[in-house]
């Protein structure tokens, strides 16, 4: 998802798009804010957090931080999310994309090109699929506002067959942050529902299989940071105990018969997508 540099602050950037998703909701149309993005405006305010991102260097020479903005929203509003991007916001569609991909993905570009916004259609399908459903009040895209619940940011970025160092350092902002919802005691907006992302990856084996490596490989990120004394103590035991603790919750869920019967086939055939990048 490359981009020229947008030429926005990151305050202006996340105006921006919480002002398209507010937009959006004044229309009765439904879009959650993604990504990396989805990660900062969820966890920005919380005690500790741009301490964080700057030890472990998530933005270290880049100047402006954001560069796109990606969205999810429902199929069933295809057609009044396209009135609001063409005809409200004035922004410019992606030919190509909206003639291959339309049902699934479109991409806009600001019309004084300042960023592009993607924008997908009721699930995730890069290296495992994450499912929203495709119809307002019935899918998942409400559970927060103005982005995606918390699980579903944590699965965004589990999901990444080929994890990166960047992804690395969202999910260590998401879980210092952010406590797992069984170890509060109650479900809010404020805490990572652990029930739902234990359910989906004790459903799909491949899923499962690339997100415990990832935990791991952030678990090692956080130790060796950690040891060369770039993150302190308390960062580091607070997000590894409630590492250690969704694992736990995971491997506890009792899994389906479609987990166990790809189980068995393990690594001997692909378990996961090939992601190839959309030129532009």
């Amino acid at each position: 998802m490359s981009s020229k540099r947008n030429k926005l602050t990151t305050d202006e950037f996340v105006k921006e798009a919480v002002g398209i998703v507010s937009r959006a909701s004044e229309k009765g149309v439904v879009l959650r804010i993604l990504g990396a993005l989805g990660v900062y405006i969820h966890s920005v305010d919380k005690p500790g957090v741009l301490d964080i991102y700057e030890k472990l260097g998530r933005f270290k020479g880049e100047g402006l931080v954001f560069t796109d903005l990606d969205l999810m929203g429902y199929s069933k509003q295809r057609k009044e999310i396209i009135e609001l991007f063409e005809k409200d916001l004035k922004f410019n569609y992606d030919p190509y994309v909206k003639a291959l991909f339309a049902g699934r993905r479109l991409i806009y570009y600001h019309p004084a090109g300042l960023y592009h916004v993607d924008v997908f259609f009721d699930k995730l399908e890069f290296s495992h699929d994450i499912d929203f459903g495709s119809k307002p009040g019935k899918g998942l895209l409400e559970l927060d506002y103005p982005t995606v619940s918390l699980a579903h940011l944590v699965l965004e970025k589990l999901q990444i067959h080929e994890i990166n160092w960047k992804d690395l350092v969202d999910l260590s902002v998401l879980f210092y942050s952010h406590n797992l919802c069984s170890q509060e005691g109650v479900k809010t907006r404020e805490c990572i529902d652990d029930d739902l992302i234990s359910s989906l990856l004790s459903d799909d084996w491949g899923f499962w299989y690339d997100a415990m490596l990832n935990i791991a490989k952030l678990k090692d990120m956080l130790t060796g940071k950690l040891a060369e004394g770039v993150i302190g103590k308390d960062i580091a035991e607070r997000v590894l105990d409630r590492l250690d603790a969704l694992v736990r919750r995971v491997e506890s869920t009792p899994k389906t018969k479609n987990w166990i019967k790809r189980s068995k086939v393990g690594t001997s055939k692909p378990w996961y997508r090939v992601v190839e990048e959309i030129e532009r």
